[in-house]
């Protein structure tokens, strides 16, 4: 497999990217992470709000079953205490709402934090890359393979993909020269698809 062109510049380049693609996508998973624990600190008064009202509604059945204990009226002293109990529960409740409503929404933008430039710089620069290692690859095989076979495939694969005006540079018909296997054209032609990758011309 071929990553990375041979010439410098193209090199560099390449390698440019490739680290900026890397700390963009560590930045933005970072910024993320600090995004959900940013907003997940804020699901601290729903917890606060669920332990008073554990602590009420426990505390309120004690005292509602010690008030029972009390001849004649305590029934009727445990009444109110129960009622106190109750909201104790919802006030539970409530909170334990609160925080799940919290952690949901850190959840929810931190992964679009995270994932959304992620996505994009994946879209652009991953097909680049993976164009460039695939067409890489294929010409590295043809420039190592015997000179005539080797140099007219990548010949033929100047002709389809390099500019009209490169093209007629090396020969006025170059279709016509490279159907007439004319060495010169052909070896131009496959340099010059060497080149436009940024890769060491054939040898010899």
């Amino acid at each position: 497999m071929k990553f990375y062109a041979d010439r410098p510049l193209r090199f560099a380049s390449q390698i440019a990217a490739d680290v900026s693609a890397v700390v963009w996508t560590a930045g933005w998973v970072w910024a993320g992470v600090a995004l959900y624990d940013l907003i997940g600190a804020l699901a601290r008064p729903g917890e606060l709000m669920s332990d008073a009202g554990a602590g009420l509604s426990s505390n309120m059945a004690d005292a509602a079953e010690q008030a029972r204990e009390i001849p004649f009226a305590g029934d009727a002293l445990a009444v109110p205490l129960d009622s106190v109990g109750g909201a104790g529960d919802s006030l539970s409740e409530a909170g334990d709402t609160f925080g799940a409503g919290i952690m949901e929404l850190a959840f929810t933008l931190s992964l679009l934090t995270a994932v959304l430039p992620v996505v994009v710089v994946l879209a652009v620069w991953l097909p680049a890359r993976a164009a460039f290692v695939r067409r890489a690859t294929d010409a590295v095989r043809l420039r190592a393979m015997p000179a005539s076979a080797g140099a007219r495939l990548l010949a033929l694969r100047a002709l389809a993909t390099a500019p009209a005006g490169r093209l007629t540079a090396l020969h006025a018909d170059p279709v016509a020269a490279w159907q007439a296997d004319d060495p010169e054209t052909v070896r131009g032609l496959a340099d010059l698809e060497l080149s436009g990758m940024g890769l060491h011309p054939r040898r010899g």
